[in-house]
């Protein structure tokens, strides 16, 4: 169960994301139990992704407004603005369902981190086959190289206590890639981490950030690639 009095803080980076913002903000406040914070960092979107969410009224609702794109230092600033006891991470497109991010809360009770995962039992990964084999693929990198337990290294999708900050820090830089070196690092330092198996399905509405070409697919895997292994031998630090 969701350690008793503990506040929540869920960070959404958002770019572009008009289409699902407002609805994905509404699940949260309806399936998450108060006290409830929403952090919502814009990276500028120029379809007025922000402006929806100025227009929307809840408590604890944050908006942050940058002039600058990037996954990774966006996930950072609203870290950095979050005050929950709990702090939860997620893609703002729908593909991460709520109702898993709840039972990732209440793992909190036995568990440092708990990752949702498509690759743990009870997962899947419903996307277009060549973004399936890519990830796979990774992963297997990743436990091949750096080792432990986790099945999902790239899967962003995270909810966890405060204090593990006290152990990991989140290294602002990349796409995806910073989450590998994450888990990693949690897992260097004795952190308890559960994998909560969901279905991830692709994106219904918008393009997908990670693969707007087939050039910059690849180009993302290399940087994969490159960061488990600068995480591996510390080339980072």
């Amino acid at each position: 169960m969701r350690p008793p009095g503990s506040k929540v803080s869920v960070v959404i980076a958002t770019y572009n994301e008009r289409e699902h913002i407002a609805e994905l903000v509404a699940s949260l406040y309806r399936q998450i139990e108060s006290p409830l914070e929403v952090i919502v960092v814009d990276d500028n979107s120029p379809d007025g992704t922000a402006e929806v969410v100025a227009g929307l009224e809840y408590p604890g609702l944050v908006l942050i407004r940058r002039k600058v794109r990037g996954l990774a230092t966006a996930f950072h600033r609203g870290i950095l603005e979050s005050t929950g006891d709990i702090v939860c991470w997620m893609d703002a497109d729908m593909t991460m369902p709520v109702e898993v991010l709840k039972k990732m809360i209440d793992c909190l009770d036995r568990y440092d981190i708990a990752v949702g995962s498509r690759y743990a039992p009870g997962g899947s990964d419903n996307r277009e086959p060549i973004r399936v084999l890519a990830s796979k693929a990774i992963n297997g990198l990743a436990r091949l190289v750096l080792g432990g337990h986790i099945k999902d290294y790239d899967s962003g999708f995270v909810a966890l206590r405060r204090d593990v900050f006290n152990s990991v820090t989140l290294i602002p830089y990349g796409y995806g890639e910073y989450f590998i070196e994450f888990l990693y690092d949690a897992q260097r330092h004795g952190l308890k981490i559960i994998e909560v198996g969901y279905a991830f399905r692709d994106r219904s509405q918008g393009v997908s950030k990670s693969m707007p070409s087939l050039w910059a697919f690849f180009c993302t895997g290399l940087r994969y690639v490159f960061r488990i292994f600068m995480a591996r031998f510390r080339l980072v630090r």
